[in-house]
């Protein structure tokens, strides 16, 4: 069992931890359980989130017990960040998403059939120890083990005390009820290892104070790293926005390929974080890329491995298949009406309304050139495409046998340029 910590190291998924030779005696001394929280603050979950499911993965792979906190009480109030406070949201909101990212986190880590010794979930609601708790009892018996000055010196909590928006009690109050959950958890589930991201390593140590004052027990924690973009933008974050693991806000399509155009330098540096392949595997991975950069080896490692993982094999074919009947390599017809929808609106796309414009009209209108004299000569040189088939003549407007499922049209110009355009109604 203390091969887990072995694992984690090489993948890199340790950042920060507790006497580590305390914790592998712990965790060869029989199967532990332990714990992560996810706070309901949106309707879905992020691909900032795939690495604490990483680290849930691993430890339930090595026989331990996996228990899953949906934070409906910490939810209400949110952890500080370091520039603003956070809005509130309503209780059924709250209530809502608790539900929604619970059924969201299920997949990850509901064990098969087939799994000797893989041990399922426990899910948990903070709401349900919180909510009994008064004001009074609140002081008395949580606030009294809490120091001020330990409080104060937290990086979210120090930064917003020196900002002009400074911080509210309710934000800076989140540090206690995170740390009770450890309490409580230890307490119900006999919960000893709690894990988090790095920049909740305050609220982590929190918790095993809190669990060494009050019940005089010996706890662990451990602290994924912070992940980045080579180019200092922000992980997680597409041209769209935030990348979900929910379909109707990312569609699988988009999720994959969110992984596949990743820099050559990230992709490498978040093959081991985030594949679940053998160390050799990854490793030669790793190394084709950097050999043949052009293959996108890493790349489509990622986005075949965390897709099939997010969105099932099913969804892992039709994106795949998305990508190549885009570009010509198999029929556009293999795709259903939501993938292909999907595919387009994630490329670029227009809606049209009345008479349609002509072939070069529309290479203009959705972008793929600048002028209409540069459509002319796209067209005039065989690089413009409608629906996979080479454009003779410019000025002619798509039939009506030309419109795919859903009412689109695929352009393309050269190999690597696609705009959809849409029929309104």
């Amino acid at each position: 069992m203390t091969d887990v910590i072995d694992e984690l190291h090489r993948r890199g998924l340790i950042a920060q931890s507790t006497d580590e030779a305390a914790l592998r005696a712990h965790l060869a001394e029989g199967p532990v359980s332990y714990y992560a929280g996810f706070d309901p603050t949106a309707q879905s979950l992020h691909v900032g989130h795939l690495l604490q499911f990483m680290v849930l993965r691993a430890l339930q792979r090595a026989g331990h017990q996996p228990v899953v906190l949906v934070g409906g009480a910490t939810g209400l109030i949110g952890d500080p960040r370091p520039s603003a406070e956070r809005q509130l949201n309503d209780r059924e909101t709250v209530a809502a998403w608790v539900q929604r990212i619970r059924e969201q986190v299920a997949p990850f880590l509901e064990a098969p059939a087939e799994a000797d010794g893989t041990r399922p979930p426990v899910y948990v609601d903070n709401l349900d120890w919180t909510a009994p708790v008064t004001a009074i009892d609140f002081l008395r018996e949580l606030g009294k083990h809490f120091r001020v000055s330990q409080m104060l010196a937290k990086e979210a909590v120090s930064a917003r005390l020196n900002s002009e928006t400074g911080i509210s009690y309710t934000e800076f109050s989140y540090q206690i009820l995170q740390a009770n959950d450890y309490r409580e958890l230890h307490r119900r589930h006999g919960v000893t290892l709690q894990t988090g991201g790095s920049d909740q390593w305050g609220n982590l140590t929190a918790g095993i104070d809190l669990v060494r004052r009050t019940e005089g027990a010996r706890v662990h924690a451990l602290s994924t790293p912070l992940v980045t973009k080579a180019d200092g933008t922000k992980f997680g974050k597409s041209e769209g926005g935030a990348v979900w693991l929910d379909p109707s806000l990312t569609t699988p399509y988009a999720f994959f390929q969110f992984w596949l155009n990743a820099d050559d330098a990230d992709a490498r540096a978040w093959l081991p974080l985030y594949s679940e392949r053998p160390a050799e595997e990854v490793a030669a991975l790793v190394a084709e890329s950097l050999e043949r950069p052009a293959a996108r080896t890493a790349q489509r490692a990622l986005a075949e491995e965390l897709t099939r993982l997010v969105h099932g094999p099913e969804q892992l074919r039709q994106a795949e298949a998305a990508g190549r009947a885009l570009f010509g390599r198999e029929d556009l017809a293999s795709l259903d009406e939501a993938t292909l929808g999907a595919a387009l609106q994630e490329a670029g796309s227009i809606t049209v309304d009345g008479e349609l414009p002509t072939v070069a009209q529309l290479l203009q209108q959705t972008g793929l050139v600048g002028s209409l004299s540069e459509a002319r000569r796209t067209v005039k040189e065989g690089g413009a495409y409608l629906n996979n088939e080479r454009v003779a003549d410019g000025e002619a407007r798509p039939g009506e046998d030309a419109w795919l499922p859903g009412g689109w049209l695929v352009l393309r110009r050269g190999r690597r340029s696609i705009a959809g355009v849409r029929r309104a109604g």
